[in-house]
């Protein structure tokens, strides 16, 4: 193959990703690169909740449809946006060097952060994750609906007049913004989003092309995605439940993960961890989640499902 087509979504953060995986594919393999953007329902959508529209398996559905059709040869997808169930036909070959994985705040002043703001502050975030785990330290907080991509909601902080906004660590990275940060919220204030900070390489199964991605796989980056997407799949989880998982490789081959389920309102939370060989990462998961539906979750799942269908 002398040209890789790579289906990305067209936003300046999918683009920017979409082009350092271009250059790792020609610098590993030795081919051109062709970057084909697709418009993503998800995307067309931007003034509709994620919930409403049944979650972030919308910016991935158009994209796999790229590959099942012969349109594209790979795809590059934000990790955390992808659902616990993928199209048949497809695999998840490359997951490279994760980036951090925390929370970004920033505010209006460079001394703000979570524990630093006025009660009541108005904090714009779109996950149901962040808001649930910011109402839980902080219930006081007035948390703002925000959706878009990266530029529009950071220049949201101005034209709602808000206190703070919400966004991944890696992501404002990735677009040269890190100097923005005002706060890398610390896992134990808001524990990460389910592969927050990593790449996923998507292509046809048994393509020759799978076959010579998986170089650009990170190994330690694969086993936390393998523990924390356990997690999410044991719950039956999407974006419009609030959930998190985290999974760090320690010294001689173990890895830790946290898992944490949440109300929306953040008044309930159910939260585990365990600890065993990396190699043995999904059963870690499963016993994680398991944990966490036995102290509550199961009653937080119920009423989240109540919730949605109201």
């Amino acid at each position: 193959m002398t040209r890789v087509r790579i289906a990305t979504r067209g936003s300046d953060l999918a683009l920017a990703q979409a082009r350092f995986v271009a250059t790792r594919i020609e610098s590993a393999i030795g081919a051109e690169t062709e970057l084909v953007v697709v418009k993503t329902r998800g995307d067309r959508l931007q003034d509709v909740s994620l919930a409403k529209l049944g979650g972030k398996g919308l910016f991935v559905k158009e994209i796999e449809e790229t590959l099942l059709e012969g349109r594209a040869d790979v795809a590059v997808h934000s990790a955390k946006d992808l659902p616990a169930v993928l199209a048949p036909g497809l695999d998840l070959v490359a997951f490279p060097e994760r980036r951090d994985p925390r929370d970004a705040l920033i505010g209006r002043s460079d001394a703000a952060s979570v524990a630093g703001l006025s009660t009541g502050a108005r904090v714009g975030t779109g996950s149901a994750r962040r808001r649930a785990a910011l109402l839980a330290q902080r219930p006081d907080l007035e948390i703002v609906p925000l959706r878009g991509n990266v530029p529009t909601r950071l220049a949201k902080l101005e034209s709602e007049s808000l206190d703070a906004v919400i966004l991944a660590c890696a992501g404002l990275e990735r677009l040269g913004l890190g100097d923005r940060i005002h706060e890398r919220i610390a896992s134990e204030i808001v524990l990460p989003a389910v592969c927050q900070g990593t790449l996923a390489l998507q292509a046809r199964e048994n393509d020759r092309l799978a076959l010579q991605l998986r170089v650009l796989d990170d190994r330690d980056t694969a086993l936390a995605v393998a523990a924390e997407r356990g997690f999410l799949i044991r719950l039956e989880g999407d974006c419009t439940v609030p959930l998190a998982a985290f999974a760090e490789l320690l010294p001689q081959g173990r890895l830790r993960l946290r898992g944490w389920l949440a109300a929306s309102d953040g008044s309930q939370v159910a939260s585990a961890e365990a600890e065993g060989a990396a190699r043995d990462a999904k059963l870690i998961a499963a016993d994680v989640a398991d944990r966490v539906l036995a102290q509550g979750g199961r009653e937080i799942l119920d009423e989240l499902a109540a919730e949605a269908s109201s």
